[in-house]
């Protein structure tokens, strides 16, 4: 295979919150890249997972769920996904089968109308609906904007993703590969250990810890013995989040860190020494720093 013979591009998955983009990624590359909640906006970071088909690469982002902006991080997260969308060669609305055209959707659909580029609708969750009431929401939703292919799929459970992945391929321009062959995501280690135990952090914590928390990776040191120590921080914003974080005796700390260390130890495949902590940070929400690790511009305000 020459590089001459070679496709590469990027897809955009955007839509509404909890609408499975991350869980669509992960299915397209065969790996857990993106991480996976019930809470809504758990996406935060710019997830790039690399989908290899043939003689094609096919980059895709997976972004933060679009929505109503209330914080300055809702705004960077927001401004993120429309950026990734205006840039790709490709953009995937991922709607869910059992929600109607709502408030949250109504706004994607109206600015998505106005984008310049190749776009496609990907309903989710088709196994969860009625077919009636499932082609009227197809027929609707390709009323309001003109999209080029409609794919049903259930990204859980992998039912048409495969034909999703054949015509995302197929629509990739010729051009050089941008990573290697062997490579599935783009995001540095250190982001993706964090984005791991965030996910446990929501896990665990369901509807006690609010969404106002965040995990950065301060540490990270390669042992002699092959092993990794890695120290994370937890950020919230009170000191009652905090109480929530360690549990009882440092009991739901210590559940989440074992957790977390499983899953980091599998995506490095060596053993990991986990560290957490957890600092309250009323104003972690307006620190810089913190948007440079997650890969998003700093709004101004």
């Amino acid at each position: 295979m020459t590089e001459s013979e070679h496709r590469a591009g990027f897809v955009a998955i955007i839509g509404a919150p909890n609408a499975g983009k991350s869980t669509l990624v992960n299915q397209l590359v065969g790996a857990k890249i993106s991480i996976v909640t019930h809470k809504v906006q758990t996406t935060r970071a710019r997830v790039r997972g690399i989908l290899m088909k043939g003689a094609t690469q096919v980059v895709l982002v997976d972004t933060p769920g679009i929505f109503a902006p209330r914080r300055r991080l809702d705004r960077a997260m927001v401004e993120a996904a429309w950026t990734e969308a205006g840039d790709a060669d490709v953009t995937a609305l991922l709607v869910d089968a059992g929600r109607p055209i709502d408030v949250a959707t109504d706004p994607i659909l109206e600015k998505l109308s106005g984008l310049g580029r190749r776009r496609i609708l990907v309903v989710n969750k088709v196994d969860k609906i009625e077919k009636p009431k499932l082609l009227a929401l197809v027929e609707a939703l390709n009323a309001r904007v003109p999209f080029e292919q409609t794919f049903l799929i259930s990204a859980l459970n992998g039912s048409g993703v495969e034909d999703l992945a054949g015509w995302l391929a197929s629509a990739m321009p010729k051009g050089v590969w941008m990573f290697p062959e062997d490579q599935i995501a783009d995001a540095p280690m250190r982001l993706t250990a964090a984005e791991l135990t965030r996910e446990k952090l929501y896990l665990r914590l369901h509807e006690e810890l609010p969404y106002a928390s965040t995990v950065e990776t301060t540490a990270w040191k390669e042992l002699k013995d092959g092993s990794v120590r890695i120290e994370q921080t937890i950020y919230v914003e009170r000191d009652s989040q905090r109480r929530i974080v360690l549990g009882h005796k440092g009991e739901t700390i210590k559940a989440i860190s074992m957790e977390a260390r499983k899953d980091i130890a599998a995506m490095l495949e060596k053993p990991v020494h986990l560290f957490l902590f957890v600092k309250v940070d009323e104003r972690w929400g307006d620190n810089r720093e913190h948007y440079t690790a997650l890969g998003l511009d700093f709004p101004k305000s």
